[in-house]
C-alpha cells in the first residue's frame, strides 16, 4: 500500500478510537483491542497473523511493565493504611511552619505521588488540605490547587506510573535515566506551578455550598460568593483506564490504633526503589563490564527488583513491626491489584496497538512523513501526546498511544539512551498539559475542591497547562547536554 493509504488507516483508526472512547463510552482496552484489529485487518495483515501479533504486543509490554505497576501499587497501598501518608504529610506542616503550609503540602504530594497512584493520593491529602483550610480560615484552593497538580505531574512524568513505564519500554529509554533526569525537572515543575497556583488563588471563585458547610462548618456559604471552596465527592467509582483508581469517596483520615510512621521512615522507603534503580543505572555506565560490583548493581537497580525490595522492607517495617500479622499485610498487598488490573490491560492494549503499526508498515508510513518536516523528535513527542491527551482525557492512554506512533520514527532517528528518556519526559509534559472535562482526575480535583466547571477550567486547566509547556521547555533546555 502507498504511503498515503496507510496513513489514511491510521488517521482514521485514531478517530474511531477516540469516537469509541468519548462518544460511545467504551471501555479503553476494548477500544484499543477493537480498533487494533480493525487496522491490522485493513492495513493488509494477513488473518493467519492477526492473533499472533496482538499476542506478541501485549506480551512484550506486560511481560515487563505489568510487575512494576502492581509492585508500586502495593507500597503505596502500605504507605496509605499504615497512616504513612498522612503522618509524611503532617511532618511536612510541621517543618514548613503555618506561612508555608501550601508549599508544605505541595511537596508532600510532590513526594507521595511518585509510589501512591493520583487518585489514591488525592483521596488522601484532600482531607488534611481541609483541615489546615479550617484553621487557617483561608481558601481551601490555596492548599488544595497546587498539592494536586504536583501529584499529577509525578504521575505523567515518572516511573512506577503506569504510562511513563510503558513508553520507557516502547521506545527503549532508560528507567533509571528518565528518574535521574526527571525527578529535578518535576521538581522545578512543580515549584513553578505552586508559585503561578499563587496568583490563580488571588481572586474568588465561586463555590458548592454545601461542601464550604463541610470544611468550614457554616452553612450556604456559596450564596455570598465565598472563595473558600470545599467539596463532598460523589459516591460510586469513576475509572477512565488511564488512571490507577479514580474511586470518589468522602475522604476520611485511616484510622490506626498505633503510633503513625515516621517522617523519616516514610521518606525513607520512598526514596529506597528510586536510589536503587540510579545505582544501577550509574553502574552500568561507570563501572568495568564484568566487574561483580557492577553486577551487583544492575540487578538490584533493575525497577522489578528494587521495587519487590521496597515491598518487603514497607511491609516489615510499616505492617510487621507495628503490628500486622502476615494475613494483614498479605490482604493489603492483595487490595492494591484491583484498581490498576484495568491499567495494567490498557497498557498492553497499547503495546498490541503499537505492535500492529509495526506489523502493518503503518509505522513507517508514518516515520517518513514525520521526518518530512524536519521537526525535532522532542517537540513531536510532546504536541503528539499533548493532542490526545486534550481529546481523549486519559494521560495514560495518550502517552501509550503516543509511543505507538512515534516509535518507528525513533528508531530511525538514531538516539541515544540519554536523548530517548528525554523524549519519554517530553511526552510526559504533553501527557499533564490540557487536563479538562473529558479527564476523570479533572472531576475529582473539582468535585474535592468545591469547583464548578468554569472555575475548575480557570484554575486546574490552566495551572496543568503552563506547567507541561514548563515541563517540555525544560527537558528542550537539556536536550543539548545529553
Amino acid at each position: 500500500m502507498s504511503h498515503t493509504t496507510l496513513l489514511t488507516i491510521a488517521v482514521a483508526g485514531v478517530a474511531v478510537l477516540l469516537l469509541l472512547i468519548l462518544k460511545a463510552k467504551v471501555q479503553p482496552f476494548v477500544a484499543l483491542v477493537v480498533v487494533s484489529i480493525g487496522v491490522a485487518l485493513t492495513a493488509g495483515v494477513p488473518a493467519a497473523d492477526l492473533v499472533k501479533t496482538i499476542e506478541d504486543g501485549m506480551g512484550a509490554t506486560l511481560g515487563h511493565i505489568a510487575t512494576i505497576i502492581a509492585l508500586g501499587a502495593m507500597i503505596g497501598r502500605i504507605i496509605e493504611l499504615s497512616g504513612g501518608a498522612h503522618s509524611f504529610a503532617h511532618s511536612l506542616i510541621d517543618r514548613f511552619g503555618s506561612r508555608r503550609t501550601p508549599l508544605a503540602l505541595t511537596v508532600a504530594g510532590f513526594v507521595l505521588g511518585i509510589p501512591v497512584f493520583f487518585e489514591v493520593g488525592l483521596i488522601i491529602l484532600m482531607p488534611i488540605a481541609y483541615g489546615v483550610a479550617r484553621a487557617s480560615r483561608k481558601p481551601l484552593l490555596v492548599y488544595a490547587l497546587p498539592m494536586g497538580a504536583a501529584m499529577l505531574t509525578v504521575h505523567a512524568f515518572l516511573p512506577p506510573h503506569p504510562g511513563a513505564v510503558a513508553v520507557t519500554e516502547a521506545i527503549g529509554a532508560s528507567q533509571g535515566l528518565v528518574l535521574l533526569m526527571g525527578i529535578p525537572v518535576t521538581a522545578v515543575v512543580v515549584l513553578l506551578g505552586y508559585l503561578f497556583s499563587r496568583r490563580l488563588t488571588r481572586r474568588e471563585y465561586p463555590m458548592d455550598p454545601v461542601v464550604y458547610a463541610e470544611v468550614y462548618g457554616e452553612p450556604d456559604a456559596g450564596d455570598r460568593g465565598d472563595s473558600r471552596p470545599a467539596a463532598r465527592p460523589a459516591e460510586g467509582t469513576q475509572n477512565d483506564g488511564g488512571h490507577a483508581t479514580a474511586v470518589l469517596a468522602k475522604p476520611v483520615a485511616p484510622a490506626t490504633e498505633v503510633r503513625p510512621p515516621s517522617f523519616g521512615m516514610v521518606l525513607t522507603l520512598i526514596v529506597t526503589p528510586i536510589l536503587l534503580i540510579l545505582l544501577g543505572t550509574i553502574g552500568q555506565n561507570a563501572l568495568a563490564e564484568g566487574s561483580t560490583l557492577r553486577a551487583v548493581l544492575t540487578v538490584l537497580g533493575a525497577p522489578m527488583v528494587a521495587l519487590l525490595i521496597d515491598v518487603t522492607l514497607c511491609g516489615y517495617f510499616l505492617g510487621a513491626r507495628r503490628g500486622w500479622n502476615r494475613a494483614r499485610i498479605a490482604e493489603v498487598m492483595g487490595s492494591a491489584l484491583p484498581p490498576v488490573a484495568m491499567v495494567i490491560l490498557v497498557a498492553g492494549a497499547g503495546g498490541v496497538f503499537g505492535k500492529v503499526l509495526v506489523a502493518s508498515g503503518i509505522g513507517g508510513a508514518i516515520a517518513d512523513i514525520l521526518e518530512r518536516t524536519g521537526l525535532p523528535a522532542l517537540f513531536l513527542a510532546f504536541l503528539t501526546c499533548l493532542a490526545l491527551r486534550a481529546a481523549q482525557g486519559s494521560a495514560t492512554v495518550a502517552l501509550i498511544t503516543t509511543a505507538g506512533i512515534l516509535t518507528p520514527l525513533l528508531q530511525r532517528a538514531d538516539l541515544s539512551t540519554g536523548q530517548l528518556s528525554l523524549v519519554a519526559l517530553a511526552m510526559g509534559a504533553g501527557a499533564l498539559s490540557v487536563s479538562h472535562i473529558n479527564d476523570a482526575g479533572y472531576w475529582m480535583f473539582t468535585k474535592l475542591a468545591g469547583l464548578d466547571v468554569a472555575a475548575g477550567l480557570r484554575t486546574w486547566t490552566v495551572l496543568t497547562t503552563v506547567m507541561g509547556f514548563a515541563g517540555f521547555a525544560l527537558t528542550a533546555a537539556l536536550w543539548p547536554l545529553v
